[in-house]
């Protein structure tokens, strides 16, 4: 969790922590494929839940297993606790290549609010690559979203179906991943996700095929009842929200990112913050430090790109205000990143 600024007293919770603990289970682990550049692209998202009872935080140095493309590069990893904000975490090698482990704690649930992963990588691509995937943990649901222009092929006794909601995006979502099984398709092709599909639909889609009353939106929009597609009746659960992470999933880890150079102590400056005064001098007024204004430069950047996701998201802002004020804010983040030395 984030904790307040200045002096303010505030409640943490804390938990015991184990190794492994019983109740941790992935809800989704979703892949987004594209391709660039002759490299296919994969964007790849954990939602994992932590119902122990009594509440205890599964953390070791190997908190999170996952299985890459032998030839995966990492371009970026990201993680986000229950009720936190979006940070660079550390992942290692694990055993045979392609194997990685999360130091990185699984806390218990807040509410419906989970512990989220994000990977971002690139393999050699030529036109067609098989994929040899494995959880470390159950998995309600695996799924795979990938272009229009770009196919999708699996055994027969593959359970993998597709959910056609989205005419942008193809989505194939398998049931009940079984730990340390391999699960075998084959991308091939060529592409790009639109950019203004990632969010809003692709989300919507997949969602739609995960969930246990998946169709139900369908049918009261044929019935003319509410629920139809995202819009459910009023004090009804966000249908987005639980895939919020999975929405601004590119968002954190570029905020994990510019946080891991804009935060960086700058080489030279002693730490003199927690010092105490000499016995009769008089105290100055405190000026923040370079590190404390990138810090708050940063927090305002994330608050205000989220605000205007969320915005999107929802429906109140319209597209072009909302490229307006997302360039303004990538220009201000790139001259932040740019004075990082």
């Amino acid at each position: 969790m984030a904790a307040p600024e200045g002096a303010a007293p505030a409640n943490i919770t804390v938990y015991d922590v184990a190794a492994k603990v019983q109740g941790v289970y992935i809800e989704a682990d979703v892949l987004e494929i594209e391709t660039e550049n002759g490299q296919l692209k994969v964007t790849e998202r954990y939602f994992v839940h932590n119902t122990s009872n009594p509440p205890t935080t599964q953390w070791s140095p190997k908190s999170f297993g996952v299985v890459l493309p032998a030839d995966a590069v990492v371009d970026g990893v990201g993680g986000q606790r229950p009720n936190g904000l979006p940070t660079s975490i550390k992942l290692d090698p694990d055993g045979p290549k392609g194997n990685y482990a999360f130091n990185f704690p699984i806390q218990p649930d807040d509410g419906d609010k989970d512990t989220l992963f994000q990977l971002a990588y690139h393999v050699p691509y030529n036109g067609k690559m098989p994929f040899h995937a494995q959880v470390t943990l159950p998995a309600d649901n695996f799924a795979v979203l990938l272009p229009k222009s770009m196919m999708f092929n699996a055994p027969s006794d593959e359970a993998f179906k597709s959910v056609p909601e989205d005419p942008n995006v193809q989505t194939y979502v398998l049931k009940s991943a079984t730990p340390n099984k391999v699960l075998e398709f084959t991308i091939s092709g060529t592409g790009s996700i639109p950019r203004e599909q990632q969010g809003q639909p692709s989300a919507q889609s997949a969602g739609a095929g995960m969930g246990p009353d998946a169709g139900a939106g369908q049918d009261n929009a044929a019935n003319g009842k509410p629920g139809g597609g995202i819009g459910n009746p009023i004090d009804t659960p966000d249908p987005l929200s639980k895939y919020k992470w999975w929405i601004l999933g590119g968002l954190g880890l570029l905020l994990a990112t510019a946080a891991a150079f804009l935060l960086r102590k700058p080489a030279g400056v002693p730490a003199v913050a927690g010092a105490a005064p000499e016995p009769g001098a008089v105290p100055y007024p405190s000026v923040a430090s370079p590190a404390a204004k990138q810090n708050q430069l940063l927090t305002v950047l994330k608050d205000e790109m989220f605000a205007v996701e969320s915005e999107k998201i929802h429906g109140t802002i319209d597209a072009e205000e909302y490229a307006k004020v997302k360039s303004a804010l990538e220009i201000v983040l790139a001259r932040a990143l740019s004075r990082k030395g």
